[in-house]
Protein backbone atom coordinates (compact mmCIF):
# COMPACT_ATOMS: atom_id res chain seq x y z
CA UNK A 1 0.00 0.00 0.00
CA UNK A 2 1.04 3.39 -1.02
CA UNK A 3 -0.19 6.31 1.05
CA UNK A 4 0.67 9.54 0.78
CA UNK A 5 1.60 11.80 3.68
CA UNK A 6 -1.47 13.86 4.59
CA UNK A 7 -3.82 14.74 6.85
CA UNK A 8 -5.95 12.37 7.90
CA UNK A 9 -9.32 14.08 8.34
CA UNK A 10 -12.37 13.82 6.15
CA UNK A 11 -11.69 17.00 4.57
CA UNK A 12 -8.26 15.83 3.33
CA UNK A 13 -10.62 12.47 2.06
CA UNK A 14 -12.54 14.57 0.35
CA UNK A 15 -9.85 16.70 -1.17
CA UNK A 16 -8.37 12.88 -2.06
CA UNK A 17 -11.52 11.61 -3.75
CA UNK A 18 -11.51 15.30 -6.29
CA UNK A 19 -7.93 14.48 -6.97
CA UNK A 20 -8.44 10.92 -8.16
CA UNK A 21 -11.38 12.06 -10.34
CA UNK A 22 -9.21 14.81 -12.21
CA UNK A 23 -6.10 11.84 -11.91
CA UNK A 24 -8.68 9.46 -13.79
CA UNK A 25 -10.00 12.31 -15.79
CA UNK A 26 -6.34 12.97 -17.27
CA UNK A 27 -5.53 9.19 -18.08
CA UNK A 28 -8.50 8.99 -20.44
CA UNK A 29 -7.71 11.99 -22.02
CA UNK A 30 -4.30 10.93 -22.23
CA UNK A 31 -4.91 7.51 -23.43
CA UNK A 32 -7.19 8.24 -26.02
CA UNK A 33 -4.25 10.79 -27.39
CA UNK A 34 -2.24 7.91 -27.46
CA UNK A 35 -4.49 6.07 -29.39
CA UNK A 36 -4.95 8.58 -31.77
CA UNK A 37 -0.95 9.19 -32.33
CA UNK A 38 -0.65 5.12 -32.53
CA UNK A 39 -3.02 5.24 -35.94
CA UNK A 40 -1.40 8.52 -37.25
CA UNK A 41 1.92 6.59 -37.18
CA UNK A 42 0.82 3.78 -38.54
CA UNK A 43 -1.29 5.72 -41.43
CA UNK A 44 2.55 7.34 -41.97
CA UNK A 45 4.51 4.15 -42.04
CA UNK A 46 2.27 3.24 -45.27
CA UNK A 47 2.37 6.25 -46.57
CA UNK A 48 6.16 6.58 -46.30
CA UNK A 49 6.53 2.78 -47.53
CA UNK A 50 4.62 3.92 -50.57
CA UNK A 51 6.75 7.07 -50.69
CA UNK A 52 10.04 5.25 -51.14
CA UNK A 53 9.31 2.80 -53.53
CA UNK A 54 7.90 5.92 -55.81
CA UNK A 55 11.21 7.79 -55.02
CA UNK A 56 13.15 4.59 -56.11
CA UNK A 57 11.56 3.89 -59.05
CA UNK A 58 11.66 7.62 -60.31
CA UNK A 59 15.49 8.12 -59.30
CA UNK A 60 16.07 4.58 -61.15
CA UNK A 61 14.37 6.58 -64.19
CA UNK A 62 16.05 9.71 -63.93
CA UNK A 63 19.63 7.46 -64.12
CA UNK A 64 18.60 5.88 -67.02
CA UNK A 65 17.62 8.99 -68.44
CA UNK A 66 20.77 10.33 -67.79
CA UNK A 67 22.94 7.91 -69.01
CA UNK A 68 21.33 7.49 -71.92
CA UNK A 69 21.71 11.48 -72.60
CA UNK A 70 25.38 10.80 -71.82
CA UNK A 71 25.94 8.09 -74.13
CA UNK A 72 24.31 10.03 -76.84
CA UNK A 73 25.82 13.30 -76.47
CA UNK A 74 29.14 12.55 -74.65
CA UNK A 75 30.27 13.37 -71.23
CA UNK A 76 31.64 16.76 -72.27
CA UNK A 77 28.78 18.34 -74.10
CA UNK A 78 26.80 17.15 -71.48
CA UNK A 79 28.68 19.19 -68.68
CA UNK A 80 28.80 22.32 -70.91
CA UNK A 81 24.81 21.81 -71.61
CA UNK A 82 24.07 21.86 -67.54
CA UNK A 83 27.15 24.53 -66.10
CA UNK A 84 24.68 27.27 -66.77
CA UNK A 85 21.22 26.83 -64.21
CA UNK A 86 18.40 28.41 -65.95
CA UNK A 87 15.78 27.64 -63.14
CA UNK A 88 16.11 27.78 -59.27
CA UNK A 89 13.56 25.96 -56.33
CA UNK A 90 13.10 27.46 -53.14
CA UNK A 91 11.97 25.86 -50.49
CA UNK A 92 9.10 27.34 -48.00
CA UNK A 93 8.65 25.52 -44.42
CA UNK A 94 6.03 26.01 -42.70
CA UNK A 95 4.10 24.03 -39.47
CA UNK A 96 0.58 21.66 -39.32
CA UNK A 97 0.03 20.71 -35.58
CA UNK A 98 -0.98 17.11 -35.17
CA UNK A 99 -2.03 16.34 -31.35
CA UNK A 100 0.10 19.08 -30.43
CA UNK A 101 3.20 17.55 -32.09
CA UNK A 102 4.46 20.44 -34.61
CA UNK A 103 5.33 18.93 -37.47
CA UNK A 104 7.20 20.73 -40.51
CA UNK A 105 5.77 20.90 -44.01
CA UNK A 106 7.63 21.75 -46.64
CA UNK A 107 6.71 23.57 -49.94
CA UNK A 108 8.93 23.29 -53.04
CA UNK A 109 8.83 25.53 -55.59
CA UNK A 110 10.61 25.74 -58.81
CA UNK A 111 11.46 29.55 -60.37
CA UNK A 112 11.97 29.41 -63.96
CA UNK A 113 13.37 32.48 -66.32
CA UNK A 114 11.04 31.55 -68.57
CA UNK A 115 8.31 29.73 -70.03
CA UNK A 116 7.85 25.92 -69.18
CA UNK A 117 10.35 25.10 -71.51
CA UNK A 118 13.62 23.62 -70.04
CA UNK A 119 16.90 25.96 -70.72
CA UNK A 120 20.97 24.81 -70.00
CA UNK A 121 23.98 26.52 -71.33
CA UNK A 122 25.15 27.21 -74.47
CA UNK A 123 25.64 23.44 -75.99
CA UNK A 124 23.20 21.29 -77.94
CA UNK A 125 21.20 19.51 -76.02
CA UNK A 126 19.06 16.26 -76.53
CA UNK A 127 15.38 15.21 -75.72
CA UNK A 128 17.20 12.43 -73.47
CA UNK A 129 18.43 15.36 -71.50
CA UNK A 130 15.25 17.03 -71.61
CA UNK A 131 13.98 13.93 -69.98
CA UNK A 132 16.77 13.65 -67.31
CA UNK A 133 16.37 16.71 -65.96
CA UNK A 134 12.70 16.72 -65.47
CA UNK A 135 13.08 13.45 -63.94
CA UNK A 136 15.11 14.91 -61.02
CA UNK A 137 12.92 17.66 -60.74
CA UNK A 138 9.84 15.50 -60.39
CA UNK A 139 12.18 12.92 -58.29
CA UNK A 140 12.92 16.04 -55.92
CA UNK A 141 9.18 16.82 -55.21
CA UNK A 142 9.09 13.33 -53.96
CA UNK A 143 12.67 13.14 -51.59
CA UNK A 144 11.16 16.43 -50.19
CA UNK A 145 7.39 15.14 -49.79
CA UNK A 146 9.59 11.33 -48.61
CA UNK A 147 11.32 14.04 -46.07
CA UNK A 148 8.28 15.65 -44.22
CA UNK A 149 6.78 12.48 -43.71
CA UNK A 150 9.82 11.12 -41.78
CA UNK A 151 10.15 13.80 -39.73
CA UNK A 152 6.72 13.63 -39.20
CA UNK A 153 7.24 10.14 -38.03
CA UNK A 154 9.89 10.84 -35.89
CA UNK A 155 8.32 13.79 -34.01
CA UNK A 156 5.11 11.70 -33.59
CA UNK A 157 7.17 8.85 -32.15
CA UNK A 158 8.85 10.59 -29.77
CA UNK A 159 5.34 12.41 -28.88
CA UNK A 160 3.88 8.62 -28.51
CA UNK A 161 6.72 7.66 -26.12
CA UNK A 162 6.26 10.79 -23.75
CA UNK A 163 2.80 9.99 -23.55
CA UNK A 164 2.83 6.31 -23.05
CA UNK A 165 5.25 7.14 -20.08
CA UNK A 166 2.91 9.65 -18.81
CA UNK A 167 -0.21 7.12 -19.00
CA UNK A 168 1.71 4.65 -17.24
CA UNK A 169 2.45 6.91 -14.41
CA UNK A 170 -0.94 8.15 -13.87
CA UNK A 171 -2.21 4.13 -14.24
CA UNK A 172 0.36 2.74 -12.14
CA UNK A 173 1.28 5.43 -10.13
CA UNK A 174 -1.01 8.28 -9.16
CA UNK A 175 -4.41 6.65 -9.66
CA UNK A 176 -2.73 3.79 -7.05
CA UNK A 177 -1.33 6.36 -4.61
CA UNK A 178 -4.68 8.10 -4.47
CA UNK A 179 -7.14 5.10 -3.65
CA UNK A 180 -4.93 3.65 -1.71
CA UNK A 181 -4.64 7.02 0.73
CA UNK A 182 -8.52 7.37 0.06
CA UNK A 183 -9.11 3.80 1.30
CA UNK A 184 -6.37 4.50 4.50
CA UNK A 185 -8.04 7.62 5.57
CA UNK A 186 -11.23 5.89 5.74
CA UNK A 187 -10.04 3.03 7.60
CA UNK A 188 -8.30 5.53 10.47
CA UNK A 189 -11.75 7.85 10.46
CA UNK A 190 -13.98 4.53 10.94
CA UNK A 191 -11.14 3.10 13.46
CA UNK A 192 -11.28 6.74 15.49
CA UNK A 193 -15.07 7.23 15.18
CA UNK A 194 -15.21 3.58 16.77
CA UNK A 195 -12.81 4.86 19.35
CA UNK A 196 -14.91 7.72 20.15
CA UNK A 197 -17.96 6.11 20.29
CA UNK A 198 -16.62 3.11 22.53
CA UNK A 199 -15.85 6.16 25.41
CA UNK A 200 -18.76 7.54 24.87
CA UNK A 201 -20.23 4.21 26.10
CA UNK A 202 -18.11 4.07 28.54
CA UNK A 203 -18.91 7.41 30.22
CA UNK A 204 -22.63 6.88 29.93
CA UNK A 205 -22.14 3.67 31.68
CA UNK A 206 -20.57 5.16 34.65
CA UNK A 207 -22.59 7.69 34.81
CA UNK A 208 -25.32 5.03 34.80
CA UNK A 209 -23.34 3.52 37.98
CA UNK A 210 -23.63 6.52 39.68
Amino acid sequence: MAVLNVNLTRIESINMKKSLKTAQKGHKLLKDKLDELIKKILNLVQENQVLRHKADEMLKMAYQNFMLAKAVMGEEYMEEALVIPKKSVSIEIGEINIMSVKIPKFHFEENKQTDNKVLYGFADTTSELDKAIESFSEVSKVLLELAQNEKAIELISAEIEKTRRRVNAIENVTIPNYQDTIKYIQLKLSEDERASTSRLMKIKEMLVDE
